[in-house]
């Protein structure tokens, strides 16, 4: 097993700490640091050696091991988070009558702990499991607990000891400083730290010429530290006789930037600036890729990093993290280069799935105006039609899950099988001024796994008609348009409403047809039918949707696209294919099209980390990346498009630059060959191959006559139309359900 990490580091890049800026905020003027929380936590079990392997292969050369110090029975020393084994380790089961309570600076404490353990004991025979149920557990049980030699053992380029309270040892006969003091005289102990002074003072000229920090670390505002009997944050008033004994602090980030009871931040405290008025370094800790700690980032890691690295006032030290790999990337490609801008040859385009609806509610004039102000290349409008025929912009002619419309239109619920199998209200059902008497409703995919988006802003925004979105986009700074259409069919034979003419309409009244804003149009349909309308004009770029996972594109069906359609819009689990949440594999569905001179673009792209696989290390840059250079995609259709932005404005998305770091693609199942065969998630069976019949279409029929309409009874069906819907329909029920869940705690 351990043959197969070292052939996984052989596989990752080695990189170093060039790409930086020579001067930074901190307190030396050098880069902060890359501190990895018992190595690459984040995926693997905490301070395993997989963790801590993964960490040095794709961090910075400089990045730091953390360990934090537990003793055993027999004095020596290992390498876990937590004083109680039982979260982390299969020590419960292995050793189930000996659980004891032991006092804990103060508090009672029930678990299993290393200090009644040898380290034989120990080593032999418990295993390390995953503490967060959100992260992998394939390899739980695998690995055995670290000892401090395993550890400075892989060669460290800086390694760091966490000791919390050594009181506790010498309750039971066992002394830290004893055992760090020895372990000094073998290896280099670049950082220890503790939130106990006592023991900070007893190490000071106990560690010969060795040049190791001593760190004063920070618990929560209202905990004790034991030698003085004062809070921390009593403490804090006190940074000048934390001088007196440490170079630097170790702090909770929101001793920085706090977070009010909204999840929002609130003004940066001057902790930063005052400890480097002192020379005191600042750490800051308790960063998660998988632990959102504020709206305003957006679900993008990243940015958490910048705000505490890379803003005008103030940079910490380094970084506290159970994902080394972003606070890497953060660091060494993303600071200082928010003025770049976006390269305009070269790389793929970045298009708006709604605007930036991962900020705002979907297709409102807020979600456009951000998205340009994010950086998109292409802002996009699906269109709808009210009743009275009015083309405007919404995700879904279902208003339920994108409007407040439940609140007032519930009785005009009703079930459309051509459309979707569940009941909605929609559009075309409703006169202009009715949907303009609607708020807009921000919602979220992974609403009930708890990760809302920025809730201030609910229902902010007002929906644009289409040719207020087009009038908007002509003075934007955005390249162009994608104007998606489905549904035709269905509304000219039995709403009387021709969305194909409307959109024809509305481009050239804007002067689209003629190219007058000098601005790329697209037309997207899941119909060759209303693409086929289009091409009339030779400077539209037609997209064809395919909406259903495909494992392959064989050659008479890519020729078939090939005349209605220039590009097509994939779902990204037609380009990378998964197993329980895991890559395995790509497929050639891009070169296949690429072949053909036709364009790929890929849907959607969204930050939440429950959205992207695990081999993405819950980092949306890294699927980025894996799709933009891996791939090499021609267009991503995204809800966050300053992620996107940001990741191809950087310097290390160019894999041709020669940079000594990287974002750097996924290797597919990279990850599932470090785990037990008896741990792998089923086989899954393969995605059909794309058929010609698939994307067949009958002609559009003609659009009825209003009176026509009116009398209209559509007749039962078993056979959706033209366009895939069925995930549109498992779309809109997962929006059904979140929309329910909404008013259940609304009028609780």
């Amino acid at each position: 097993m351990m043959l197969r990490v070292i052939l996984l580091v052989l596989l990752l890049h080695e990189t170093t700490a060039a790409n930086l800026p020579a001067k930074w905020q901190t307190l030396s003027g050098g880069a902060p640091l890359v501190i990895a929380q018992g190595g690459f936590s984040g995926v693997f079990p905490e301070s395993s050696q997989y963790a801590y392997q993964f960490a040095q292969a794709n961090s910075v050369k400089n990045v730091v091991l953390y360990c934090d110090l537990q003793m055993t029975k027999d004095g020596a020393g290992i390498c876990h988070t937590d004083y109680r084994l039982d979260n982390s380790t299969t020590i419960s089961s292995v050793f189930p009558k000996e659980q004891k309570t032991y006092l804990i600076n103060g508090q009672q404490v029930q678990g299993w702990f290393a200090v009644d353990f040898t380290s034989e004991q120990l080593y032999n025979n418990v295993s390390l499991i995953q503490s967060i149920y959100s992260r992998p557990s394939i390899f739980d049980g695998s690995l055995p607990i670290s000892m401090v030699e395993d550890v400075t053992g892989l060669h460290p380029s800086q390694f760091w000891i966490n000791l919390q309270f050594n009181t506790f040892f010498k309750a039971h006969n066992l002394d830290a400083v004893d055992y760090i003091t020895s372990v000094s005289g073998q290896v280099v102990i670049d950082y220890i730290s503790s939130p106990e002074i006592d023991f900070l003072k007893s190490l000071i000229g106990k560690l010969g010429r060795a040049k190791t920090k001593l760190i004063f670390r920070f618990l929560k505002v209202d905990d004790v530290e034991p030698s003085t009997k004062k809070t921390y944050q009593a403490l804090l008033t006190d940074l000048a006789t934390i001088k007196s004994f440490a170079s630097g602090i170790l702090v909770p980030k929101s001793y920085i930037w706090p977070v009010n009871q909204h999840q929002y931040l609130e003004p940066h405290t001057s902790l930063v600036a005052d400890a480097h008025a002192l020379g005191l370094e600042v750490y800051a800790d308790y960063f998660a890729n998988d632990m959102p700690a504020s709206y305003n980032y957006s679900f993008d890691p990243t940015k958490e990093y910048l705000q505490f690295i890379d803003n005008s006032d103030f940079s910490v030290d380094g970084v506290l993290t159970d994902f080394p790999s972003t606070a890497s990337g953060a660091i060494a490609c993303l600071a200082h280069n928010d003025k770049n801008v976006v390269p305009n040859k070269g790389r793929p385009l970045i298009i708006t799935h709604n605007g930036a609806s991962g900020v705002y509610a979907g297709s409102t004039d807020l979600a456009y105006q951000q998205a340009v102000a994010d950086g998109a290349d292409i802002i996009d409008c699906s269109v709808q039609m009210s009743k009275d025929g009015v083309a405007f912009c919404l995700e879904s002619p279902d208003l339920m899950g994108h409007s407040t419309a439940v609140q007032t239109f519930m009785s005009l619920a009703t079930t459309v099988p051509e459309i979707q199998s569940n009941n909605g209200i929609f559009s075309f059902d409703l006169s202009w001024s009715d949907i303009q008497s609607l708020k807009p409703e921000l919602t979220s995919p992974l609403t009930q796994a708890g990760l809302a988006r920025n809730p201030a802003a609910k229902n902010a925004g007002k929906f644009m008609t289409l040719d207020d979105f087009l009038n908007f986009a002509k003075t934007a700074t955005v390249s162009g348009v994608l104007i998606s259409i489905e549904n035709a069919a269905y509304l000219a034979s039995k709403k009387g409403l021709g969305i194909v003419d409307a959109v024809s309409t509305a481009l050239s009244n804007a002067s689209y047809d003629q190219q007058q804003p000098n601005k790329q149009i697209f037309i997207q349909s899941d119909d060759i039918q209303v693409l086929s309308v289009f091409k009339k004009n030779p400077s539209y770029t037609r997209v064809l949707t395919i909406e259903e996972t495909i494992s392959d594109a064989p050659k008479p069906t890519v020729d078939e696209i090939k005349q209605f359609a220039d590009a097509v819009d994939l779902p990204r689990t037609s380009i990378v294919t998964d197993s329980g949440s895991f890559i395995s594999g790509f497929t050639d569905v891009v070169k296949k099209m690429h072949a053909a001179n036709i364009s790929v673009h890929v849907s959607v792209f969204r930050n939440e980390y429950l959205a992207i696989a695990f081999d993405y290390f819950s980092d949306p840059m890294i699927e980025l990346a894996t799709f933009v250079a891996g791939v090499e995609v021609d267009a991503v259709v995204t809800e966050f498009p300053a992620t996107a932005a940001a990741y191809l404005r950087s310097p290390c998305s160019d894999l041709n630059a020669k940079l000594d770091y990287a974002i750097l693609p996924i290797e597919p199942g990279s990850l599932l060959a470090l785990a037990p065969p008896e741990a792998l998630p089923p086989a899954e069976a393969p995605a059909p191959a794309l058929q010609v019949a698939d994307i067949q279409d009958p002609p559009l029929p003609p659009v009825i006559g209003l009176s026509q309409a009116s009398s209209v009874v559509a007749p039962p069906t078993t056979s959706p139309s033209s366009g895939q819907p069925t995930n549109a329909a498992s779309l809109a029920v997962c929006l059904l359900a979140v929309v329910l869940t909404s008013l259940c705690v609304m009028y609780q």
